[in-house]
């Protein structure tokens, strides 16, 4: 077994007048930022309105925010939930397959309202989400706050008490993996109205077989639920619904250039 290459560090928090940041913060702020700039840039290339992206991406970050903190404290500790002032603690927990539930649900919502067809920018907003994505879990391998077991893997972290793998940065090389393939894709036009689903695919089934890695000998591990972590739940929902999505019929992008598919009169389908 290799020594781990990668040093234990930990960053300082960044102060801002009476306001401390967290690295992991700004890294998410700053993954956000780039996956709304993204998608809004691609969505217009394709004719789409670039600002409903824009538009959306308050409504989205605040549902992810508030039902991932809500699936932090009923799927990972519920024993939290014993003091009700947690559920109002926003900033302190989050689950990020429950932040994408409630991305979706947000998304579902905001652009039925609007008479926007959510199908039609699937493309862009996968596009986005990959790289900001992969940028919010640098944030998280920052500040390792997904400490796997025990190893003498190359990429390991020589965490205190000795070398572990790090989920977080494992994450944030299959995203930056995917978002080149996603990329690729894009730019031949291949598999148009499925990116989504790709994306699913490329990100489901390696953070289901990563999960396996996840430490059960430190403080605040992640419980299991007949061997499986909630996050593994999540990792087969979103699997399942990549399948079903890949299999269904693909309804024609809109041409560049138009806005064929935005409208009060257009239908709004996930």
């Amino acid at each position: 077994m290799g020594r781990p290459v990668i040093p234990w560090f930990e960053l300082p928090l960044v102060r801002l007048g009476p306001v401390t940041v967290q690295p992991f913060g700004l890294f998410a702020a700053a993954g956000v930022l780039l996956a709304v700039q993204v998608a809004s840039r691609a969505a217009r290339h394709r004719g789409l309105d670039g600002r409903a992206v824009v538009d959306f991406a308050i409504w989205g970050v605040a549902s992810g925010i508030a039902v991932g903190h809500l699936v932090h404290l009923v799927a990972y500790h519920p024993e939290e939930l014993r003091d009700p002032r947690r559920v109002l603690q926003f900033w302190e927990g989050l689950s990020s397959f429950g932040g994408l539930l409630g991305g979706v649900l947000a998304a579902l919502v905001w652009f039925r309202r609007r008479g926007l067809r959510l199908a039609a920018y699937g493309d862009a907003l996968a596009l986005g989400i990959a790289p900001g994505w992969a940028v919010a879990r640098v944030g998280c391998f920052l500040v390792h706050d997904h400490p796997g077991s025990r190893t003498g893997f190359p990429l390991a972290v020589r965490f205190p008490g000795g070398p572990r793998h790090d989920l977080g940065l494992y994450d944030a090389l299959v995203l930056l993996a995917a978002s080149g393939v996603i990329g690729l894709l894009w730019r031949r036009r291949v598999l148009e109205g499925r990116l989504l689903a790709v994306l699913a695919l490329l990100y489901g089934a390696p953070r289901f077989l990563l999960d396996f890695l996840r430490a059960r000998d430190v403080p605040y591990a992640d419980p299991r639920i007949l061997g499986l972590t909630p996050a593994q739940y999540g990792a087969v929902a979103l699997l399942a619904w990549a399948a079903w999505r890949m299999a269904a019929p693909s309804r024609p992008p809109p041409a560049e250039g138009s806005q064929a598919a935005s409208g009060p009169a257009a239908e709004a389908r996930p």
